[in-house]
């Protein structure tokens, strides 16, 4: 993959991001952390609403189907690590109920947002 490859998708990518962010926005979400790292995993988002937070995983693909199928295990996985190490360092967080979101986006079409996507495993 060429630079300008790299920079083209890495855009593609952060439009996905603005537009899940908005699209949660508009559902009642509350924005706590955008693009929360970890040693050992990543987070696109982290949203709240009323007792439930969720550790959002964002998939921008040029093809809707693309996106829902892009999570894989290894994916699942980091995404975990991320979430306990933003759970230890958030203690008010633990009385909420914890899930992770997806969302999907493609040019051309809404984003689909899909509540609790997959398990998060804290063990």
């Amino acid at each position: 993959m060429t630079r300008e490859n790299r920079q083209r998708a890495r855009g593609f990518g952060r439009r996905g991001e603005w537009a899940a962010l908005i699209l949660l926005v508009l559902k009642g979400y509350r924005i706590l952390a955008r693009n929360y790292s970890a040693p050992g995993g990543e987070i696109d988002l982290i949203v709240c609403r009323g007792q439930a937070i969720a550790f959002v995983e964002v998939k921008a693909r040029p093809e809707i189907e693309a996106a829902r199928t892009a999570i894989s295990e290894q994916k699942r996985r980091r995404v975990a690590r991320a979430a306990r190490a933003w759970l230890s360092q958030n203690r008010w967080a633990n009385g909420y109920n914890l899930r992770v979101d997806a969302v999907f986006v493609s040019p051309r079409r809404l984003p689909e947002h899909l509540s609790a996507a997959f398990d998060l495993e804290l063990i």
